[in-house]
């Protein structure tokens, strides 16, 4: 279809999307467009909705069937990570988890002590940082590049920042919210760094399905055997399915002995899965190959769309093409220096009723941004832009 066009994305409307129960239309008043939490409006993928219809129709809400071995979430993953990135992944190494951050605050107290360094590349999703300042580790910035530099991985900074009691190295790849998706060169380096300074790497891949065409998502566990054995890498389906609500990810350990050393935390403290979305993260892992094309084909022009309206419409915005993710990570900060806004997501609220998310929010780097979230219908994107267009006219 034109300019990926599609009807499961295209029907998305204002009325429907209001009806929803979630915090992503309910958080702010009716007259405002939500553009914030990172939730796609998407309806999930036929394939998940069936297996909740059937698994609802037969009653079967019980306890989910993960004893077995290999449990049938971390096989389905598996599947999906050896056809979607070429990366052979052990069933026995997958542990089911609530989502990508309990398992981060389980890894920060059981591979680290209070005071001890958490490495974190910022501007960053706010709960890395909140998970490293409620452990009381210590944060041990090492922001991007600038958005002139392109957001690249500054390695030489982290070799300099990198102390004695640096412990854990936090990575989000492909990158919120700038967008990026690191290349190998980059994490490799990175990789190297951590064997040579004996740092654990704590991957979150989530966005990992989400790359433009031109890019490649090389999960970090692929760069060498040195490299893997001290890496846990973290993600879900629930990004890609559209079934956040449901919780439910997984967590990758790179050895035996690095999952079984989490797993002395104690089986109460691991968190569980939840029957539905261990039906919904099965049927999304062997069934979802043709959704996630189809919806990437659809985002590609909902990306080109958001940086035109940016580009010729936002005066004193500026907008780094995302090479992932559905994400825009708005520059702003010509707004701020020119006083016409204080705070960009206040304005944009206050004078164009659309809800973004606070770029001081993702750290100090981030003052002066806003993040977009541009998956939803080309009807509602329009009308965000719109909005976002007139209130800078």
């Amino acid at each position: 279809m034109d300019n990926g066009s599609h009807p499961w994305f295209d029907s998305v409307d204002e009325p429907t999307l209001r009806q929803r129960k979630g915090a992503k239309w309910n958080k702010f008043p009716a007259d405002v467009l939500p553009a914030w939490v990172a939730d796609t409006d998407f309806a999930p993928a036929p394939a998940v909705m069936a297996a909740l219809r059937r698994q609802l129709d037969t009653g079967d809400l019980g306890y989910p069937n993960l004893m077995v071995e290999p449990n049938p979430v971390a096989a389905a993953f598996s599947q999906w990570a050896a056809r979607r990135y070429a990366w052979t992944v052990d069933p026995a190494r997958v542990l089911v988890t609530t989502d990508v951050l309990q398992p981060i605050a389980g890894i920060l107290a059981r591979f680290s002590e209070p005071g001890d360094g958490v490495v974190i590349q910022t501007p960053i999703y706010p709960p890395f940082l909140r998970a490293t300042d409620m452990g009381n580790r210590r944060l041990v910035d090492n922001p991007l590049t600038s958005a002139e530099g392109g957001y690249r991985l500054d390695v030489d900074g982290l070799r300099r920042a990198v102390d004695d009691r640096t412990r854990i190295l936090l990575v989000c790849n492909p990158h919120n919210p700038t967008g990026r998706a690191f290349s190998r060169a980059e994490l490799l380096a990175l990789g190297e760094l951590a064997v040579e300074r004996d740092l654990l790497v704590v991957c979150d891949e989530i966005w990992a399905d989400f790359i433009y065409p031109g890019g490649a998502h090389i999960p970090f566990a692929t760069l060498g055997d040195e490299i893997a054995e001290r890496t846990i890498t973290l993600t879900a389906a629930t990004k890609s399915f559209s079934f956040a609500g449901l919780r439910l990810a997984v967590a990758v350990f790179g050895t035996a002995e690095l999952q079984e050393r989490y797993s002395e935390l104690g089986r109460f403290l691991l968190g569980g899965a939840s029957s539905p979305g261990a039906v919904a993260s099965i049927a999304a892992w062997t069934e979802g190959d043709e959704f996630v094309d189809q919806m990437m084909g659809y985002l590609v022009e909902n990306r080109r769309i958001v940086h035109e309206a940016v580009a010729t419409r936002m005066p004193g915005v500026k907008l780094a093409l995302p090479e992932a993710t559905y994400l825009a990570w708005l520059d702003c900060r010509e707004l701020v220096a020119d006083g016409r806004c204080s705070n960009p997501s206040e304005f944009f609220l206050d004078k164009a009723r659309v809800a973004l998310n606070d770029g001081g929010d993702f750290g100090v780097h981030g003052e002066g941004f806003a993040r977009l979230n541009f998956a939803t219908s080309r009807a509602v994107l329009g009308q965000i832009l719109d909005r976002l267009a007139e209130s800078l006219a």
